[in-house]
């Protein structure tokens, strides 16, 4: 039997009392024909999009696989677990029946379509408030430009489907679209969203808002070389004053102040609910093997980081100990994420897409590609300043400059899954990594997929 993944059934949820914040996994299915009839209703499928964030293949355990693991700081200590998909990332074995590269595929587009329905439906609903109907139009235009960005880095030309898939037949056939297309949608996306979208309050923090929009657009628009264009996007969130640089460094991550003003977007996770349901992969996938929490073992350390990328912080640097600490076998790992007290499987950390931190390093780098040494130098010193390091005093020229920022981006970014993409967009994957085949600077399409559609052409050198 053919198996098609991007049409789903329609999937609702609602929200949990205890943790008002947390857009909860799917708990009700529902008919699409007889559904979408109010704004309750409505309300509920745009939740069901938010929750599609949250499944394994995106922000629960594969984007942040995808993302990390074959650059050079992160590594796979025990490459044959789990049936080698983590390994294969690290050592760019990868092959197309590699589970994680089909559920990042699968999901994503479970998550576009959620997204399409929403969009192609909700015209038709009142709602008591029209700013909050527009808003949310323009949180499902983010989420599935977030969505189709990550799928075309990691896959290069993909099928495109911006409207709702209503009978899965219609969909077979449909060959890759260019790249450049996918990227000229998302950016339509984006500046559609940012038009819509509210700015971040209290009261919508825990949602897309608009510098979520503009800050994902700079991403983009420096992901293609736009450095112009990145830099108008990314100054608009400075200028927005809805973020800051938390003084203190303890305080990003910690559980008692999730969604500080750093955090521009996160995917929310938490512990103890639904049956410990609602809780992150995270730790018990990318922290070494035999890392005990409490009485609880099982970390499978998928994602150590490397001793020599810890000994690159300065003994003054705030964020040593703080992001990244080190056991005394020598094995580094990451300190973002909180360990669960439930069950080894059940972290509370969000995972952060967009954070401020973010936006001022490539604001730097932008006006560093543009000739603005003086400018780049300032956003460059607010990182290093709030890390406890002195102002840059390195050489003015362009080259020394983009080095210091790409040092201050992994040491300030670690596994918030910036570095894979990072090398990529720069062009420099090749040289950092070693790579000597153009064709493993992209994933394979499933197998599941080419063995359902043979429209569908496989990367070459799989």
């Amino acid at each position: 039997m053919k198996r098609f993944t991007y049409i789903i059934p329609v999937i609702l949820i609602t929200l949990g009392s205890c943790e008002s914040e947390l857009v909860q996994n799917p708990i009700t299915t529902k008919t699409a024909n007889n559904f979408y009839s109010n704004e309750q209703e409505m309300e509920e499928a745009i939740n069901a999009v938010y929750a599609a964030l949250q499944f394994t293949g995106l922000y629960d355990t594969g984007i942040p696989a995808m993302s990390e693991l074959p650059g050079e700081d992160a590594y796979d200590e025990t490459p044959a677990n789990d049936g080698g998909n983590y390994g294969q990332l690290d050592m760019f074995n990868v092959i197309s029946q590699n589970a994680i590269v089909q559920d990042i595929w699968q999901d994503s587009y479970i998550g576009i379509q959620r997204a399409n329905i929403v969009i192609n439906r909700i015209a038709a609903i009142n709602y008591v408030d029209e700013a909050v109907k527009n808003s949310r139009i323009g949180e499902m235009k983010f989420i599935r430009a977030l969505l189709y960005f990550n799928l075309v880095r990691i896959y290069g030309d993909v099928p495109m489907v911006i409207v709702e898939i209503e009978n899965p037949q219609d969909s077979f056939g449909q060959t890759r679209t260019d790249k450049l297309e996918v990227y000229a949608q998302i950016r339509k996306d984006l500046d559609e969203a940012i038009e819509l979208l509210a700015p971040r309050s209290d009261s919508n923090k825990m949602r897309v808002v608009k510098t979520a929009a503009q800050a994902l657009a700079g991403k983009v628009a420096l992901t293609l070389g736009d450095y112009a264009m990145a830099e108008t996007y990314l100054k608009s969130v400075v200028t927005s004053g809805s973020h800051e640089l938390l003084a203190d460094i303890d305080a990003i991550f910690s559980q008692d102040n999730e969604l500080n003003k750093e955090i521009i977007f996160a995917v929310q996770f938490a512990s103890g609910i639904n049956s410990n349901s609602e809780g992150s992969d995270a730790y018990r996938m990318f922290n070494p093997t035999g890392r005990l929490v409490g009485n609880m073992a099982g970390t499978k350390g998928h994602g150590v980081l490397k001793g020599d990328f810890y000994d690159l912080y300065q003994a003054t640097d705030k964020r040593k100990e703080t992001y990244v600490g080190i056991l005394g076998s020598g094995l580094a790992f990451n300190n973002k994420i909180a360990a669960p007290s439930t069950t080894i499987s059940d972290s509370p950390s969000d995972w952060v897409v967009l954070r401020y931190a973010d936006v001022i390093l490539m604001l730097a780098e932008a006006t560093n590609e543009l000739g603005k040494s003086s400018e780049a130098i300032a956003y460059l010193d607010m990182i290093r300043n709030r890390a406890g390091l002195s102002s840059y005093s390195g050489s003015q020229d362009r080259d020394s400059i983009f080095a210091e920022i790409d040092l201050q981006r992994r040491l300030e970014l670690v596994w918030e899954g910036q570095r894979w993409f990072d090398l990529l967009r720069q062009g420099r994957a090749k040289t950092v990594l070693s790579i000597t085949d153009d064709n493993k600077l992209l994933m394979p399409l499933p197998a599941s997929q080419i063995a359902a559609d043979p429209a569908l052409a496989q990367n070459p050198g799989y």
